[in-house]
């Protein structure tokens, strides 16, 4: 962060004359020791500014406790740009992580953050109306309505801007941000294979998302290419929530012959599938091997603490707000916006759900009332 040096007389003066004025954007430029539309370049998060100039406008803006305001944004060449951020998810902890990221962005850039449930396809289209004729003009859809074509084409159709985060995958119409899904099923697979696990039980997520199809193959792929055997008795259905999470674990762990791992979805199901080992008298990871996707907050809350696929949820939902910051700049000047498709890292977090196999009792049913 940028130091300034302490200002001399005059400085102290003109604080003083306008401690009951606010401050201006004039202001926070001279601080700042930059012009006003460098100023208003940061504010509306444009990305052609320094980055040490953007540090000391920043470190302007907190010192004198700046407000972004009408004027300041009318400089910029705009009112306050809207967002509406819609949601469809049972995943309270994804929906949390999602939401933190999205309201840290917006409010770093003066952005009004609407969020709406849409959970109801026929009122959809009223919902979204209602929000564009309110002056929002982006939106940021989160699975599983990213993966709705209805949706994102009903907000296209009026002239919105639609980022769909977290897709399977991602068509020319909107823009997306994204992990490789299949990719990172398949790392996490063969990192329980390389434990020494070869009979692993998967639970599917949400079959309507199209990311569940690809952490399926992931999956498949993994197992195949290690030329393990693919005991479909070992794929149980979920919906990436921690209920269905419960039903499918305790499908798998009745089998004859159980799985010694157990590879769900997301967090929510891998959590649900770590209760139901403890009442069935299984330790984790003595007994069974748990491992989930995404690296909510619920990952770490767990005993034990999961092993998971780390999602960037908060950056990638950080990164939508950005995109639709630029592309309404673009269609604003009169141009056409690129639809750009984001494709984030993601990383296999190791903690203490996952073992080698143990060589006792993995072939027999546990009854859970013993």
């Amino acid at each position: 962060m940028s130091t300034h040096r302490s200002a001399g007389k005059p400085a102290r003066k003109r604080s003083s004359r306008r401690s009951t004025v606010a401050p201006t954007i004039a202001d926070v430029a001279r601080e700042a020791r930059c012009s006003p539309m460098t100023v208003s370049r940061v504010i509306n998060g444009e990305g052609n500014v320094r980055e040490d100039t953007r540090e000391q406008v920043e470190a302007a803006i907190r010192k004198l406790n700046y407000a972004p305001n009408r004027a300041a944004r009318s400089l910029a060449g705009g009112s306050q740009l809207r967002i509406g951020l819609l949601f469809d998810n049972p995943s309270s902890s994804y929906l949390a992580e999602f939401l933190m990221g999205a309201l840290e962005e917006a409010t770093h850039r003066d952005i009004h953050l609407e969020v709406q449930s849409c959970d109801n396809a026929p009122d959809n289209a009223l919902v979204i109306e209602k929000m564009q004729a309110g002056g929002t003009t982006g939106f940021i859809l989160p699975p599983p309505l990213c993966d709705d074509q209805s949706v994102l084409d009903l907000i296209i159709a009026k002239g919105g801007v639609a980022i769909a985060v977290g897709p399977g995958k991602a068509s020319g119409s909107h823009g997306a941000v994204m992990i490789d899904e299949y990719q990172a099923a398949f790392d996490m697979t063969k990192h329980i294979i390389r434990l020494g696990h070869e009979r692993i039980g998967f639970i599917i997520g949400n079959p309507e998302q199209v990311a569940s199809g690809r952490r399926l193959a992931g999956f498949r792929a993994a197992m195949e290419k290690a030329g393990l055997p693919l005991d479909e008795t070992l794929i149980a259905q979920g919906q990436f929530t921690y209920r269905s999470g419960m039903v499918a674990s305790e499908k798998l762990l009745s089998e004859p012959k159980r799985p010694t791992a157990i590879f769900a979805s997301n967090d929510d199901m891998a959590a649900a599938t770590i209760a139901v080992a403890h009442r069935r008298h299984l330790d984790v990871p003595s007994d069974i091997t748990v491992c989930g996707f995404d690296d909510t907050d619920l990952a770490s809350s767990v005993w034990p603490e999961l092993t998971t696929i780390r999602q960037p949820i908060r950056e990638m939902t950080a990164k939508a707000v950005e995109m639709i910051a630029s592309q309404t700049r673009t269609m604003k000047s009169g141009e056409k916006p690129s639809m750009e498709h984001v494709m984030m890292p993601y990383e296999l977090i190791r903690r203490s759900s996952d073992a080698a196999p143990s060589l006792v009792g993995s072939h027999r049913t546990d009854d859970p009332g013993e």
